[in-house]
């Protein structure tokens, strides 16, 4: 009888073939994850977790085996226009030391996160969820995406938006759960256990770098 690895392994190849995969990265940008961080603890507990590690591996890996990268990045004009203001996490950033000004240093992606000619960057000046309201949905069918698999921060909030989102517009969605962070770092695998695990396949960046080195149909 097939343990529950090889179950989830055999579950994983036909839900990540690289023509029809995506993977997003959430604000791992500077300003978010980054030395420099407008929240340091997120910005720990993505280093010390090997979070932020993780995606670099994954991200990685998709280059090489052609998967599309995405990269979703939270910012503000400098003059607010467009930015939200219907929540407490919205005034509360507007008070932070270090702002996401688009074109600002804050806004690149952090280290170790490799980046390609071939990556898309798509950036949001409002709301929370960083699919809704973007352009990343029309981008995911125009590259024939069927799974979306999703890492960064925070599990707070932009990461279960993103799970939801793409889960209710028809999306596999495929979360490595030590590719994700959130604070305090005991809430992340809470939400993965209670609420994520019921909409996505939860996995290991390991698992799907086990995938994604395996041959694909059309592959020689």
């Amino acid at each position: 009888m097939p343990s529950d690895t090889a179950r989830l392994i055999g579950r994983l190849i036909g839900q990540l073939d690289p023509a029809a995969t995506v993977l997003l990265t959430v604000e791992c940008q500077r300003g978010v994850v980054g030395p420099d961080s407008a929240l340091p603890e997120l910005a720990h507990a993505a280093r010390e977790s090997g979070a932020l590690a993780n995606v670099a591996r994954l991200v990685a890996a998709a280059h090489a085996t052609g998967v599309q990268v995405l990269h979703a990045v939270a910012e503000r004009r400098p003059d607010g226009r467009g930015a939200s203001h219907n929540a407490r996490l919205f005034k509360a950033a507007e008070r932070l030391p270090v702002q996401q000004l688009t074109g600002s240093a804050a806004v690149h992606i952090a280290d170790p996160i490799p980046v390609s000619d071939d990556d898309l960057v798509v950036r949001r000046l409002h709301g929370l969820s960083p699919i809704a309201g973007t352009d990343v949905d029309a981008l995911l069918r125009n590259f024939g995406c069927r799974t979306l698999v999703i890492t960064g921060v925070s599990a707070n909030v932009a990461i279960p938006n993103a799970v939801f989102d793409a889960v209710n517009l028809g999306y596999t969605a495929v979360v490595p759960a030590d590719a994700i962070a959130g604070v305090p770092a005991d809430y992340t695998p809470a939400m993965i256990r209670h609420t994520l695990a019921l909409v996505a396949t939860v996995t290991t960046t390991d698992q799907v770098l086990t995938v994604w080195s395996q041959p694909h149909e059309g592959e020689d």
